[in-house]
């Protein structure tokens, strides 16, 4: 009998050594249709997804000139991004060996969150409330401001001048925020502010970072920077011409925060699914050879001895499989490279004109992009994105 259990925990070990298997989650289909997709998956995909298909619904919709529906994919975003910073039982529970990174809530990287508050604060400035895009500006730049190097902390170049200019435009002084974007830009000198420049150009380049995991078990989150032809936005309205250079990029914004305190997190749970596993195959190992030497000796000590090596072993090689140190690579995958901004005084009416997108050298390299929009009477703007990107944003 007591053979036959020694060769029942030796089966069981072979068994939990040799065998693997993962639950796949079927796939929601998509149509080409980011908006559409995004719906179908807020409302039938993970809820820990929701806000990761709201930001990328929200690009979408605004990009088609759908903009009711980017506001309230990007507020339920943004609300729950609010609710989630901080101490929460998701993050606590994602810190467990045994729960992947990422089965939390999704709420996107540092600069990820800043740009979803940029983006809404691009849709409150076409609203005309400039004091809540002003709001969403600052509240962007303050997503930034915990990165490890001093250096790296709130440095986006167009929220401070944004801040400063919505500032100026509602009647105060918003010099500290333009000193502020000039100290930080790194390219040409900001235009000064215009307050009466009544038609904002936003304007959004190439493709964006792409997250990736490193390390043995994945464990290392990584961003791959993106790309972009375009260094620059050339906008001819008739007798008005300006140019829309690239402000900020989010590749460097990306790449250059350092480690996250889940990064440690990740680290230490590695450590721990190799040691597990290290302990499971040497017991493994010594087990099988006592328990055989047991079994051929009919020695009853070395059986028992052995057959407990193998449960250690089975226990051990249970948690190894069972920590979970992977990185989360989910990703908001349709933001663009770089970002710009240019205004203008025009008269109320329509206007059309062209777009040019310029290279590093400022030659035009692409066709011409008609606009057309139609400027209202004072004191709101007229708010036109400017993008070289396609509409479907898998297809480069």
């Amino acid at each position: 009998m007591k053979t036959r259990c020694v060769w029942y925990v030796i089966g069981a070990c072979v068994f939990t050594v040799g065998c693997s298997t993962t639950p796949k989650q079927a796939k929601l289909p998509r149509t080409g249709n980011t908006v559409e997709d995004a719906k179908v998956a807020i409302q039938q995909g993970p809820a820990r997804d929701k806000v990761l298909w709201q930001y990328r619904g929200a690009i979408a919709a605004m990009r088609e000139g759908h903009y009711d529906e980017a506001k309230q994919m990007l507020d339920d975003a943004l609300r729950t991004v609010g609710g989630i910073i901080g101490p929460n039982k998701e993050g606590k529970r994602a810190r467990s060996n045994f729960v992947a990174e990422s089965k939390k809530t999704f709420i996107g990287e540092p600069y990820e969150r800043v740009m979803a508050y940029f983006y809404r604060g691009i849709l409150y400035w076409r609203d005309g409330e400039l004091d809540n895009a002003r709001a969403c500006f600052l509240s962007a730049q303050f997503q930034d401001a915990d990165a490890e190097k001093n250096e790296y902390k709130s440095d986006y170049v167009l929220l401070d001048y944004l801040a400063g200019l919505a500032s100026a435009k509602l009647g105060g002084d918003g010099q500290d925020a333009f000193q502020r974007a000039q100290a930080l830009n790194k390219s040409n000198p900001l235009p000064p502010y215009d307050p009466k420049a009544n038609v904002i150009f936003f304007v959004e380049l190439g493709y964006g970072p792409s997250k990736f995991a490193t390390g043995q078990y994945a464990q290392q989150l990584r961003f791959r920077p993106g790309s972009s032809d375009s260094r620059a936005a050339g906008i001819s309205l008739g007798k008005s011409a300006m140019q829309a250079t690239c402000c900020d990029d989010l590749s460097f914004q990306a790449t250059t925060r350092g480690g996250r305190v889940m990064d440690h997190v990740l680290a230490n749970k590695a450590m721990f699914k190799s040691t597990a596993g290290t302990v499971g195959d040497v017991a493994l190992v010594a087990g099988m050879a006592t328990a055989s030497s047991g079994i051929i000796y009919s020695n009853t000590d070395a059986s028992i001895a052995g057959a407990a090596l193998l449960a250690v072993a089975l226990i051990a090689k249970g948690i190894e499989k069972a920590t979970n140190p992977a990185a989360d690579t989910r990703q908001w995958d349709n933001l663009p490279q770089y970002l710009g901004f240019a205004a203008v005084r025009l008269p109320p009416g329509q206007h059309q004109g062209t777009v040019e997108f310029l290279d590093e050298s400022g030659i035009p390299f692409a066709d011409l992009q008609t606009v057309s929009f139609t400027v209202g009477p004072p004191p709101k703007d007229t708010v036109v994105l400017i993008t070289d990107r396609p509409k479907n944003p898998w297809t480069k």
